[in-house]
């Protein structure tokens, strides 16, 4: 899919794998999500702006961040100059200050201050900026692409969203394997090797080899973004989740009809089949033994780049076999 960046992949993977091996440091406990939500949910009441946009716009923040922001409630963040207005070179909070200085900073918990380091004033003038344009989520999308204008990231948040507000919680940890494994598999780690089929590039995915009609999952919750015929991975799927990451399953034999652009998946739900599709136009199978291509894709919302899914097949595969 992606040959950008090849040169720093290594580097990603091995910082990606090592968050994801190490759970506590990318989970928030139940009691972080309680409070979280608490602090969402005040904010609809006050500004009646659904608390999943909220809430989506939040995790988006905390999966971009390059510091660990579990720790924190609200991971929201605003360059200071925007919050407390050009040439407020001091930074003064106060509510007549930054009103003055025509910053975007709101006192959130009514002590007089917009001040950037409080949690209820940054998510507060998050759901004030989402509700500019007004609260449908076309209004949502005028004011997500006003504040970051990036498509993709207009798109994730409101996927994001869109799975939150299904669900009716953030607490989304499950995940599964992405065959099924009462079937007979076989796999090792292939992301980075060459191959030569339209020029020279590298793998960007584990190989998983199982015999034609083997049932693919999906291994996480998120939204179709793709489905269709592609050049390399003939007839395939791709899945956006809640933390920035595209799942890529190619190859596949046909798909689980009832599966649509648009539709929420979650962990186990089943999408196609495994097969041999690919390496020319639309229908062209049989030209390599049949397996599903998994790939993972992480956008880091300035740039996309593939991964190694190899630690997250195994981890995923011990937890479906306990």
């Amino acid at each position: 899919m992606y040959n950008r960046y090849s040169l720093f992949l290594p580097i990603y993977m091995m910082i990606i794998g090592f968050v994801f091996l190490h759970p506590s440091l990318t989970f928030a406990n139940e009691n972080e999500h309680q409070e979280r939500m608490a602090l969402y949910k005040k904010t609809e009441a006050i500004l009646s702006v659904p608390w999943y946009y909220l809430a989506a716009m939040d995790q988006y923040e905390r999966n971009i961040q390059k510091e660990d922001t579990d720790d924190t409630q609200i991971a929201l963040h605003f360059d200071p100059i925007l919050w407390y207005g050009p040439g407020n070179h001091l930074h003064l909070k106060e509510n007549s200050f930054v009103s003055m200085f025509q910053g975007i900073g709101m006192d959130g918990n009514g002590d007089g201050n917009a001040d950037l380091q409080n949690e209820e004033d940054r998510l507060y003038a998050a759901g004030t900026l989402l509700s500019a344009n007004g609260i449908s989520e076309d209004d949502i999308k005028i004011s997500l692409w006003k504040h970051y204008q990036r498509d993709l990231t207009v798109k994730t948040i409101i996927n994001i969203a869109k799975i939150y507000e299904h669900f009716q919680t953030i607490e989304l940890n499950n995940r599964d394997f992405p065959v099924d494994m009462n079937y007979n598999y076989s796999y090792n780690s292939t992301w980075g090797h060459g191959r030569g089929f339209g020029g020279n590039r590298i793998h960007e995915g584990t190989d998983i080899f199982a015999d034609y009609g083997t049932p693919v999952k999906a291994t996480t919750y998120g939204v179709v973004e793709l489905k269709g015929w592609n050049l390399y991975g003939g007839w395939r799927i791709g899945i956006r989740d809640i933390y920035n990451i595209y799942h890529y399953y190619g190859h596949l034999n046909g798909y689980n009809d009832d599966v649509k652009v648009g539709d929420i998946v979650q962990p186990g739900d089943i999408l196609g089949a495994v097969g041999s599709s690919g390496y020319g136009p639309p229908g062209t199978a049989g030209k390599f033994p049949p397996h599903l291509h998994y790939g993972m894709y992480r956008d880091n919302g300035k740039q996309e780049w593939s991964f190694d899914p190899f630690p997250y097949l195994k981890k995923w595969e011990r937890i479906a076999k306990d």
